[in-house]
């Protein structure tokens, strides 16, 4: 068995002790969830255990949240792991503890302005409204990727203290919390970024989301294929009915085509490949057109059993209706992947569409 199973088993294992539930205004995560993953180390792993992480890799992030995500966990694992925490120990920021919960937003409409008190460079005061927070109100630490004061150019990342900091009340239709945080000359310690890097820290959210999705319809499949089995009806199973049948394999198809390029976008990271940010397009793009195939084909195998509150169903469609627009449109991220092949040239386009693939 790899390190990577036992990683996975345990997140089963504490999973099952969990079960996923309705978020509301009042309870808007799971904090049980969180302390246990916590107390095991988790929500550190993938980031090195000198900037205070738990060590191991990039691969063994990815499985984490894989698995809290088929398993409907309400937790912001996936921000910290994939975004936020690889982010600042890219620009030798350092790392908030593990233990506390940190999140990632893109704050286009917030301005930025370096402060000078005696510290030495990299501190920053922030002005404006950081909307479409994912877990505002629940993380204490959050990355902001801001556009740079006036007169430089790029992007500046920011961790800010949002531990006593209110958030608005929205939500996606999953019912975790989105809202907004409004700053009033925040402090904040940042460093500046290059197109390049703000561009591979917006490819790493796209990446976070798609991770997301693919393993979401991998369960949503696999619950559909089970419940075709077991469900009779005119005297055989669901699956034994051609026209089932073949929504199943469409499903199938729509899922597998996802995981391939989820994958290829996670291998590229692993491994700096330049070509990173189409990648994380190209997965993300695939995986908000396969929800619409798959989250609807599900529901129609499943009748209106499906579409009640008691089912386990609808804690994993809302999710993917929810994170196929989160991260960056299907329009936004078709347009950097259109543009990013076409700058390779015509000699250069199939090399490129393979490389991404």
């Amino acid at each position: 068995m790899s390190d990577q199973d036992l990683v996975v088993g345990t997140v089963r294992d504490i999973l099952t002790g969990f079960e996923p539930f309705v978020l509301t205004p009042e309870r808007r995560w799971d904090a049980g969830l969180w302390t246990a993953l916590a107390e095991a180390g988790l929500t550190g792993v993938g980031l090195p255990e000198e900037a205070g992480g738990s060590g191991g890799e990039l691969a063994d992030a990815v499985a984490i949240v894989r698995t809290l995500a088929a398993g409907a966990g309400a937790v912001p694992v996936a921000e910290q792991l994939l975004v936020a925490g690889p982010a600042l120990l890219a620009v030798d920021l350092d790392l908030p503890s593990p233990e506390a919960p940190l999140t990632f937003a893109v704050a286009d409409a917030v301005t930025v302005h370096p402060v000078d008190n005696g510290d030495g460079p990299g501190r920053f005061a922030l002005t404006g409204t950081a909307t479409d927070v994912a877990w505002a109100g629940v993380a204490t630490g959050v990355v902001l990727l801001a556009p740079a004061p006036a007169g430089i150019e790029g992007s500046v990342l920011a961790l800010i203290d949002a531990s006593g900091m209110a958030a608005t009340d929205a939500f996606n239709l999953a019912g975790e919390p989105r809202g907004s945080l409004v700053l009033d000359a925040a402090p904040a310690s940042g460093a500046l970024l290059t197109q390049a890097q703000a561009d591979e820290v917006r490819a790493r959210f796209a990446l976070a989301r798609a991770v997301q999705l693919a393993a979401v319809l991998e369960r949503v499949l696999e619950w559909t294929v089970q419940y075709a089995g077991e469900r009779v009806q005119f005297g055989r199973p669901l699956g034994k009915f051609q026209a089932i049948q073949m929504e199943l394999a469409e499903m199938a198809g729509e899922v597998t085509a996802v995981t391939a390029l989820t994958d290829a976008a996670v291998h590229a990271l692993e491994h700096a490949s330049p070509d990173f940010s189409l990648a994380a397009a190209a997965a993300k793009v695939r995986a908000g057109i396969a929800v619409e195939v798959v989250a609807k084909q599900a529901h129609q195998v499943h009748g209106a059993i499906g579409f009640t509150q008691e089912h386990k169903l609808h804690h994993l469609t809302r999710r993917l209706w929810s994170w196929r627009d989160e991260a960056g449109s299907d329009l936004a991220w078709s347009r950097v992947l259109g543009a990013g092949v076409l700058a390779k040239g015509g000699d250069g386009l199939w090399p490129a569409l393979t490389r991404v693939v």
